[in-house]
């Protein structure tokens, strides 16, 4: 476990192996031209709202269970689906303000305000909830104007670069083998999951991928309960469904919307 270890720490490592291993299998294939990039600043908003989001999820794994931590993650559709009108331009119509209003009930249901089974760092969750959305929006910004692999080279030197002054801060050597096995493996992890979600990209349209994505909460979810002995409560049952069938809700509708302009682009 890396539960003891700082925070800063912990990013470190993650964003490390992240460019060391994205930059040992990239780089002798395409060279500098994994590095040219038609937006920098684009790419640079994005690394840092992916290291906003990772830095908010550690710390809220500090002090929540992996379910709620990530039931809150996922809120992240619903607030794509809300910025994308004044970052995007896109109209969003009532039935999907409606479905984003349902899932913000959700998010109360397993946070419980008010209560003391509420945690205030359940607020880091959902702040990175909102950076894991702007994340999303600069994608779909950068999509086809930079390659994956400009992508995700850009967001994990970014991410290294801002983090690594504060990264010896407290330095702490793991010590134990579970330990030096969480430590490599989320940087691994980390940019196979970019890679891997890259080429999935490759062979599935975006909409036809959006629902799997939720499969990553009942992973999470079992996780929790197995390695952590954490099992869900009754308040993840009823809130974790709202979000997700929300969130579903939101993606069939505007894949629903999109219908019509492709036949109009086939038709032309």
């Amino acid at each position: 476990s890396l539960a003891g270890m700082p925070t800063g720490e912990i990013v470190f490592i993650r964003y490390f192996l992240h460019v060391a291993v994205l930059l040992a299998f990239v780089l002798p294939t395409q060279g500098k031209a994994v590095f040219v990039t038609a937006s920098w600043k684009l790419e640079v908003l994005r690394g840092l709202a992916l290291l906003a989001t990772t830095v908010f999820n550690f710390l809220a794994l500090r002090y929540l269970p992996l379910t709620i931590t990530s039931a809150l993650m996922f809120t992240m559709p619903l607030i794509v689906c809300a910025l994308s009108g004044p970052l995007l331009g896109e109209i969003v119509g009532w039935r999907r303000w409606l479905a984003i209003v349902v899932g913000f009930i959700g998010i109360l249901i397993v946070t419980r305000p008010g209560t003391d089974a509420f945690h205030p760092a359940a607020l880091f969750s959902i702040m990175g909830a909102f950076c894991a959305a702007l994340y999303s929006i600069i994608t779909r910004k950068l999509a086809g104007v930079d390659s994956a692999s400009t992508q995700t080279a850009y967001a994990g030197i970014v991410s290294l670069v801002c983090v690594t002054p504060f990264a010896f801060n407290g330095w702490v050597w793991p010590d134990d083998t579970g330990t030096w096995i969480a430590f490599f493996g989320a940087g691994v992890a980390g940019v196979l999951a970019h890679q891997l979600n890259a080429v999935a990209h490759r062979f599935a349209a975006p909409s036809v991928l959006a629902p799997f994505s939720y499969l990553e909460l009942l992973y999470l979810a079992f996780a929790s309960w197995i390695v952590f002995g954490e099992p869900p409560d009754i308040s993840f049952y009823i809130g974790a469904p709202i979000i997700i069938l929300s969130g579903l809700y939101i993606w069939r509708r505007e894949r629903r919307l999109a219908r019509p302009a492709i036949t109009a682009r086939i038709a032309d």
